[in-house]
């Protein structure tokens, strides 16, 4: 059994995105685009082709609706293969402006999937 260690609740989302890499002196490396898979505040699980390290940093522009912001991350975690990555990223910048489209998106998300879950409850 695992135990839980999210400070955010993360319901499943999908939205496309691209990133960029970038080392501890702002140098730029790869660039590509990828999806989310879940949203929080926090952080995201993202999907790639490529894989990337534990410890990098990303610099994500996620698309929100009909919102774009800007967030960088450090990976956390990536697992898969075979050209399908799940790398769990957490954010630790984001302008205040974007903090709170995220927020008002994680939010609408979040009672959405309450109402979806309260009609369709699971036996």
């Amino acid at each position: 059994m695992t135990t839980e260690r999210r400070q955010y609740i993360r319901p499943e989302s999908l939205n496309l995105l691209d990133y960029l890499v970038v080392d501890e002196q702002g140098r730029q490396g790869a660039y590509s685009m990828a999806r989310t898979l879940n949203v929080s505040k926090g952080g995201i699980l993202m999907e790639t082709h490529l894989p990337l390290q534990q410890g990098q940093q990303v610099l994500i522009t996620l698309g929100l609706k009909d919102r774009l912001i800007d967030v960088m991350g450090r990976v956390v975690y990536t697992t898969g293969s075979a050209g399908r990555y799940h790398n769990g990223i957490e954010f630790f910048h984001l302008s205040e402006n974007d903090r709170g489209i995220l927020e008002n998106y994680v939010e609408a998300f979040h009672k959405l999937y309450a109402e979806e879950s309260s009609r369709h409850p699971l036996p």
